[in-house]
C-alpha cells in the first residue's frame, strides 16, 4: 500500500474519482497536466453510442455545446475518442448543486430565488435563440460555481432544433416527471421553448416553496395533476411571484407566458442585471469529427491503474465547501447524494467491511479492484437503489471512502447510509474531538 501509485491518464488529463453516473455516461474528476486546471471528464461507451445510433446526434450536440460560451452554462472544452470510449471535457464546477442547497437549507427568500431565476431565464433564452433546448431542467442539473452563481449542466446534450419534425415540434418524451410540461406527456409533439419554460416555473416554485408543486407516488395521479396544473401556491409568496408562477404553469402551451414576456415581468425585473460576456472567442470543431474516425492516429492514449487512486491535496480542496477540509469528514451530511468518511484501516479491510455490512441490508455486491457497486435487490420509490463506493489513498496510512448514490431515490440512499455507517463504526477514523462529542 506504500508503493507509488500509477496515474491514470487520458491524453493530457490525469483522471481521479467518479463524480456522477448515468445510463450512457460516467463523469470523473480530472486535472489538465499542462496547466493544473480541474475539469470534469464525461466518459461514454462508444459501442453503446453506436448500437443506439446516437453518433450523429452526439457529434451535432457536442459541436453546438462548444459554440455556447454563456457564463451560466457549463463550458465544453474539447472531445476526444479512443477505440472504445468517447471523452467529453467539461468545466469543473465547485459549488455543488442547487438541489443540495434547497434540501439542506429549505426554501429561499424571494430576492435570492429571483437572482437564480433571472440567471436561469437569461441562459435559457440565450440557448433557445441558438436552437438549443435542454428538456431536463431541474435543480439537480443546476450547479453553483465558487461565487454562488448558476451553471446549467448538460444544456444541449438533450435536444437540438435539428430534431424538430416537419410539424415544427419535438416528439421525444424525456425529463424528470415532476418537472415535465403537460404537452411533453401527451405525446402529440411539443415546442422545446415552452416546455423548458414550464420546467423553469416548477424550479421557481421549488426555490420559493421548498417543495414540489406537483408530487404523487402514483405516476398516473402525478400526470393528472400536471395536465390539470393542479397546484396551490404557499401563503408566504408575494402576489407578484404567485401571478408569475401561475402564468408559467399554464397547462396550455399556446396561452402560457413566453420568455420575452417573463423578461418584461415586474417581479422578474427587480434588480435584474443581465451578464456581460464575450461569445466571439474562436472555436475549433476538428476534434468533434475525429472522435468517430476508426484510426489510431485520431485516438487519445489511455493508461490505466490497478491500485487505489491516490488523492492529492488539490482534489481534497476542490471537494470541500469554502475550502474547509473539516466538511469532508463529517458523517452526518444531510440528504446529499454522496458522502465520505476517512479510515486508518487497510483498503482491503475497508472493502470487506462494506461488503459484510451491505449484504444483510439486501444489497448485491459487485467488486472491481477498490471500487464497489451495491445494488438493492428490492425496488424502491425510484427503482433499485444503486450505491457506488470507492477507496482513495490520502496518505500511506489514511484512506478516504466515497459512498455515492448511482441510481434510485435520494432519501432511500440517506437511510441506507445511516445504517451502513452504524455497521462501519469501528472502521471510520475519529479525531479526538469526535471521541469527545460521543
Amino acid at each position: 500500500m506504500n508503493k507509488p501509485k500509477i496515474k491514470r491518464l487520458v491524453g493530457k488529463y490525469e483522471v481521479g474519482r467518479t463524480i456522477g453516473e448515468g445510463t450512457f455516461a460516467k463523469v470523473k474528476f480530472a486535472r489538465n497536466t499542462e496547466n493544473g486546471d480541474p475539469v470534469a471528464l464525461k466518459i461514454l461507451d462508444k459501442e453503446k453510442v453506436l448500437k443506439h445510433k446516437m453518433a450523429e446526434q452526439i457529434k451535432r450536440e457536442v459541436a453546438t455545446m462548444k459554440l455556447i460560451k454563456h457564463p451560466h452554462v457549463v463550458r465544453l472544452f474539447e472531445v476526444m475518442g479512443s477505440r472504445t470510449k468517447i471523452f467529453i471535457v467539461l468545466e469543473f464546477v465547485t459549488g455543488g448543486e442547487l438541489f443540495d442547497k434547497i434540501v439542506n437549507n429549505g426554501r429561499m427568500q424571494e430576492d435570492e430565488a429571483r437572482k437564480y431565476f433571472q440567471q436561469l431565464i437569461n441562459t435559457v433564452d440565450y440557448c433557445h435563440s441558438r436552437g438549443v433546448f435542454h428538456r431536463d431542467l431541474k435543480p439537480e442539473n443546476l450547479l453553483l460555481d465558487a461565487s454562488g452563481n448558476l451553471k446549467i449542466s448538460d444544456f444541449g446534450l438533450s435536444a437540438l432544433s435539428q430534431q424538430v419534425r416537419d410539424d415544427g415540434l419535438l416528439h421525444t418524451t424525456c425529463g424528470t416527471p415532476n418537472y415535465v410540461a403537460p404537452e411533453v406527456l401527451n405525446d402529440r409533439g411539443y415546442d422545446g421553448s415552452t416546455a423548458d419554460l414550464w420546467s423553469c416555473g416548477v424550479i421557481l416554485f421549488v426555490l420559493l416553496a421548498g417543495y414540489l408543486p406537483f408530487d404523487d407516488s402514483n405516476l398516473v395521479n402525478l400526470y393528472k395533476k400536471i395536465s390539470a396544473a393542479e397546484f396551490t401556491c404557499p401563503p408566504w409568496l408575494s402576489f407578484g411571484a404567485m401571478k408569475l408562477i401561475t402564468r408559467i404553469l399554464d397547462p396550455n402551451p399556446t396561452t402560457r407566458i413566453t420568455i420575452p414576456e417573463v423578461l418584461e415581468n415586474e417581479w422578474f425585473k427587480k434588480d435584474y442585471k443581465p451578464p456581460v460576456f464575450d461569445e466571439k472567442l474562436e472555436t475549433n470543431l476538428d476534434d468533434v469529427e475525429a472522435v468517430f474516425k476508426d484510426s489510431e492516429e485520431f485516438h487519445v492514449t489511455e493508461k490505466t491503474e490497478e491500485r487505489p487512486a491516490a488523492m492529492n491535496a488539490f482534489e481534497l480542496i476542490s471537494m470541500s465547501k469554502g475550502l474547509n477540509l473539516g466538511n469532508l469528514f463529517d458523517v452526518e451530511q444531510g440528504f446529499k447524494r454522496e458522502t465520505m468518511f476517512t479510515s486508518r484501516s487497510p483498503a482491503n479491510e475497508i472493502i470487506s467491511k462494506i461488503e459484510e455490512a451491505a449484504k444483510p441490508l439486501g444489497f448485491d455486491v459487485h467488486k472491481k479492484n477498490y471500487k464497489m457497486r451495491l445494488e438493492n435487490i428490492k425496488a424502491g420509490r425510484k427503482g433499485n437503489l444503486n450505491v457506488a463506493t470507492e477507496v482513495f489513498q490520502v496518505a500511506p496510512s489514511l484512506h478516504m471512502v466515497e459512498v455515492r448514490k448511482a441510481k434510485g431515490d435520494t432519501l432511500e440512499f440517506h437511510k441506507f447510509y445511516k445504517s451502513l455507517s452504524t455497521s462501519l463504526d469501528d472502521v471510520v477514523w475519529k479525531t479526538e474531538e469526535d471521541m469527545h462529542l460521543k
